[in-house]
C-alpha cells in the first residue's frame, strides 16, 4: 500500500464549466481500437470521497494516518489512469461519503477530477451514501450528467423507472471495419439504491421490476441490431452490467470457486428481486461488476454469468491496513475475420491493479471467450451451495 503526503494541486474548479465539452463527448460515441482491437474498462469502487486533504483515511497503519487523506485517492486514480489509459472508466457507487462531504457538489468535482483532467470518458452510478449530504440521489445524479466528459445519463428516456442513473453504451466496432455501426459490446448500468424502503423488509435495496423491464426491453433490442443486417451476426454481443450493492447469488462461492479473496460477508439486498434470472434469460450478459463490499474482489462464475466485485479503492473508504486498495480492469478484445478485417468480441479479460509501490498487476483471468464456432467454450459453473 502506497501512502505518501500528497502536494497535487487538484483539478481546477473553472474547467466544471466547459459543458461544450462534455456534449461533444457524448455524441462522438465509443469504438474499440483500430490497431489493437481492444476496448479498456477502469471500474473503480467505494471512492467514499469527502473533503479532500482536510478527510483522513480508515484502516490503515498509525504511522500513515498523518500524511493519507482524499488526495491519496486522488493520486490512485492518476497512477491507474496513465498504467491503463483506458477507454472508459465506470465509477461503480459511493463515490463520494456524503455524511462527511461538506459540500456534495465540491466532493464529487474532486473526486472525479482525475478522469475529468486526464478526458478520458466517464461513467457512474450511485452507492448507499452519495446522497446523505445535501443532494438528493436525483440530485447528485443530476450534477454528475453535467459534468465534463461524462457519458453518464440521468435515466431513459420516455421510460418511468426506479432510481436515477440507470442506461446503457454501446461500444462500436473500430473505424474502417464492417461493425463500425454495429454495437459488438453493450454496457448495462442500474440504480441498485440504498436502503429499503418498504417497511417490512430490512436492509439493503435492489433493483426494481421496472428496472429489469427497462434492461429486458434495451437487451432484447440490442440483439435484434445485432443480428440483422447488414453483417447479421448469430451470436449475440456480449453485455457487461454495472451497479453497486450485489446480489444475493453473490454468496454462491467459496474459495474453491473464484478468483480472488472473500473477506466478509456479502451485504446484498435481504430479499432476491430476480434480476440474476432476468439476465440469464436475457442470455447476452456475460459478466456483472460491483462495489459495496470493500474487503471482496472475487469474481466467479454461475450459470454462464461471472458476478465479479472490484475490491475498495477510496482511502476514506473502510478497508484494512496492509491491504492495498485496488481497481478492477476489463478488456475485451475482437477477432479477427477471414478477410483479415477486425469481426466481433472474440474474449473479455480482467486484472486488478493495487495501490502499492509498483502499481502490481494480480488475478488475471478470462471471463468469457467465444469457441472456434463462435459460441462460447465452455467451463463448469459452481453449484449453488
Amino acid at each position: 500500500m502506497e501512502i505518501k503526503s500528497s502536494n497535487r494541486t487538484l483539478f481546477p474548479c473553472f474547467f466544471l464549466l466547459i459543458i461544450a465539452t462534455n456534449m461533444a463527448m457524448r455524441g462522438e460515441g465509443l469504438k474499440f481500437n483500430k490497431k489493437t482491437g481492444e476496448f479498456k474498462i477502469v471500474q473503480v469502487a467505494d471512492m467514499h470521497y469527502a473533503d479532500g486533504r482536510s478527510t483522513g483515511c480508515l484502516d490503515v497503519f498509525p504511522n500513515q494516518e498523518a500524511t493519507c487523506s482524499d488526495l491519496n485517492t486522488t493520486d490512485f486514480l492518476y497512477r491507474v489512469f496513465r498504467a491503463e489509459n483506458p477507454d472508459l472508466v465506470v465509477f461503480t457507487g459511493d463515490n463520494i461519503f456524503g455524511f462527511d462531504a461538506t459540500d456534495p457538489a465540491k466532493s464529487m468535482n474532486m473526486a472525479f477530477a482525475p478522469a475529468m483532467a486526464l478526458k478520458l470518458p466517464w461513467a457512474a452510478i450511485l452507492g448507499n451514501h452519495d446522497q446523505e449530504s445535501s443532494l438528493s440521489r436525483e440530485g447528485v445524479m443530476r450534477h454528475i450528467v453535467t459534468m465534463p466528459h461524462t457519458l453518464s445519463r440521468l435515466n431513459p428516456d420516455g421510460s418511468e423507472i426506479d432510481g436515477y442513473g440507470n442506461y446503457n453504451i454501446e461500444i462500436s466496432g473500430p473505424e474502417g471495419s464492417p461493425f463500425i455501426n454495429k454495437s459488438v459490446l453493450n454496457l448495462y448500468f442500474l440504480d441498485s439504491g440504498d436502503y429499503s424502503t418498504v417497511p417490512s423488509i430490512t436492509g439493503y435495496g435492489w433493483i426494481k421490476p421496472s428496472q429489469q423491464v427497462w434492461f429486458q426491453k434495451t437487451s432484447s433490442q440490442l440483439q435484434k441490431m445485432y443480428k440483422s443486417a447488414p453483417h447479421a451476426q448469430k451470436e449475440s454481443a456480449p453485455g457487461l452490467v454495472y451497479f453497486h450493492i450485489p446480489l444475493p447469488e453473490y454468496s454462491s462461492f467459496d474459495s474453491s470457486n473464484f478468483t480472488g479473496v472473500r473477506q466478509e460477508g456479502i451485504s446484498s439486498a435481504s430479499i432476491n428481486s430476480g434480476f440474476f434470472a432476468t439476465m440469464v434469460e436475457a442470455g447476452d450478459v456475460k459478466a456483472v461488476f460491483t462495489g459495496h463490499d470493500h474487503l471482496n474482489d472475487f469474481c466467479g462464475k454461475l450459470t454462464g454469468i461471472e458476478l465479479c466485485y472490484a475490491g475498495g479503492f477510496g482511502y476514506h473508504a473502510y478497508g484494512k491496513a496492509g491491504w492495498s486498495r485496488r481497481t478492477r480492469v476489463v478488456s475485451a478484445l475482437l477477432e479477427k475475420t477471414t478477410d483479415g478485417q477486425w469481426g466481433g468480441v472474440k474474449s473479455v479479460k480482467t486484472w486488478k491493479r493495487l495501490d502499492d509501490q509498483y502499481l502490481s498487476t494480480i488475478d488475471s483471468q478470462v471471463l468469457w471467450s467465444k469457441g472456434p464456432t463462435g459460441r462460447r467454450k465452455k467451463s463448469p459453473s459452481p453449484t449453488p451451495p
